[in-house]
């Protein structure tokens, strides 16, 4: 299953795709201003043009599990944009993340940091689907 992950901020929103075997990620080019119509407008043409089956949003929660503002904004945000697109829209904890593109970095990446979180994100989604699939984790 081919999916879109994003990394939702307010100033710019990281981005990445997963092949259709969904074995390999690829980050993708940052959404500037994704909460504006311009940008919701480029994501609705990312997941179409990339025949995303799952568009995969980042929840930022706190350290203890719990949402705070930002999980609400992104909630807000995944709303709107489940409205403009024919795929389902989830939202998977991205706690770490950032941290994780930020080592991506120092280790030579050449993806911009908030298309690597996504990236990570996306990696970790579908890690969890394949332990859930295997019955090795619920």
């Amino acid at each position: 299953m081919r999916v879109l992950a994003l990394d939702h901020g307010a100033a710019r929103c990281g981005c990445a795709i997963s092949d259709p075997t969904g074995t390999i990620v690829t980050p993708l080019p940052i959404v500037l201003r994704p909460d504006s119509g311009p940008g919701l407008t480029e994501i609705e043409h990312l997941a179409r043009n990339h025949e995303a089956e799952l568009v995969l949003i980042g929840l930022p929660l706190l350290q203890s599990g719990e949402s705070g503002a930002q999980a609400a904004a992104v909630r807000s945000f995944a709303g709107r944009l489940e409205g403009r697109i024919d795929v389902p829209v989830e939202l998977f904890d991205e706690r770490f993340t950032t941290q994780m593109a930020q080592s991506s970095l120092a280790e030579g990446a050449t993806s911009e940091e908030d298309s690597l979180a996504a990236a990570h994100l996306l990696e970790d989604y579908l890690a969890q689907k394949i332990q859930t699939t295997d019955g090795t984790e619920s």
